[in-house]
């Protein structure tokens, strides 16, 4: 038996449930991971709440770091005592030990700690593809990025840093705009003080932004908008404020030909090379230190219902992780 996190309802941070569960033998294509620190995530909210539908009752948590334990038939690419890492589905990384797929896991360099890695898969991940993948960027470009003090946002602002990118970033308060600035966020704007829109066109001198990476949603959505310049794209990666609302693509026409994505982390690693050379980057990334992790909050698994209502209230800055 291990401990994790169950819920038999959606809704607030008490349908959590530390429990006792059993787990099975690694069947064919699996590995038993025992973890030694879990990711601690805004998506993970989403699953709890019911914005993303899972069938009950589940687990939550979609990142962790450990070791494999044991391994079902076929698996020849990992061996028990080999430390690996993941993120994406399935959900369920909210726990000592689970059976995990192999093919979603990847091995995890020595010079990585467990706790580095489980707070830096799934944010780091993210971050690759959206910088790589979702609207490439080679340097030079000015970009706006919402939650620059957040998890994602901190490692944007170093990635956008070691690329050469101007980066813009809103956060919620004065402090968190000093620590955006400490990791390499160009300009940042309080939204809780600033317009953010009249901010952006001052600071482009009127002309906007070729992309805003957007993980806040309802709250900043139309003004994201109005932030860029014609031909340029809306990257909707999140809905932290609530889902954006229904919008005419009259919209984007009027604005100058917009272009708007929603990607998620699952579609760009469906691919097992793909996940493979995200995280090779990454790992490249952190061990150059052009990119370094801030852990800033670290809570006992257990105690996973007051981490989960101070991540909701944005209490939280860089990084969290849960120590099952």
């Amino acid at each position: 038996m291990v401990k994790a996190i169950r819920m038999h309802a959606t809704g607030g941070p008490e349908v959590m449930e530390y429990v006792d569960v059993e787990l099975p033998v690694p069947g064919a294509g699996e590995a038993l991971v025992r973890h030694k620190a879990c990711g601690l995530n805004y998506i993970d909210v989403y699953f709890r709440n019911g914005l993303y539908p899972q069938a009950l009752p589940a687990g939550l948590g979609m990142e962790a770091a450990g070791i494999v334990e044991a391994i079902g038939p076929g698996v020849t690419h990992l061996s028990p005592g080999d430390r690996v890492a993941y993120a994406g589905r399935p959900v369920g990384a909210y726990a000592q030990a689970r059976v995990m797929p192999v093919d979603n896991l990847v091995r995890l360099p020595d010079h990585i700690s467990f706790e580095t890695a489980a707070a830096v898969m799934l944010q780091g991940l993210t971050v690759q593809y959206l910088f790589n993948r979702t609207f490439p960027l080679k340097g030079g470009e000015t970009i706006l990025f919402h939650a620059a003090a957040g998890g994602v946002g901190l490692i944007a602002c170093q990635w956008a840093r070691a690329l050469g990118v101007t980066m813009i970033g809103t956060v919620g308060s004065d402090e968190k705009g000093a620590l955006a600035k400490a990791h390499g966020c160009s300009h940042v704007i309080n939204y809780n003080t600033e317009n953010f829109v009249e901010r952006v066109r001052e600071i482009t001198a009127g002309k906007g932004v070729p992309v805003v990476y957007d993980s806040i949603g309802k709250d900043t959505f139309m003004g994201s908008l109005d932030c860029l310049s014609p031909l340029g794209m809306m990257v909707s990666f999140g809905s932290a404020s609530g889902p954006v609302p229904e919008f005419s693509l009259n919209e984007l026409a009027a604005r100058g030909s917009l272009f708007i994505t929603r990607p998620s982390l699952m579609s760009y690693t469906a691919k097992r090379t793909d996940l493979e050379q995200m995280a090779a980057q990454l790992f490249a990334m952190l061990e150059s230190g052009k990119i370094k992790v801030d852990i800033r909050q670290t809570y006992p698994l257990s105690q996973v219902v007051p981490a989960h209502r101070e991540l909701e209230a944005r209490k939280t800055t860089g990084s969290s992780i849960l120590i099952p």
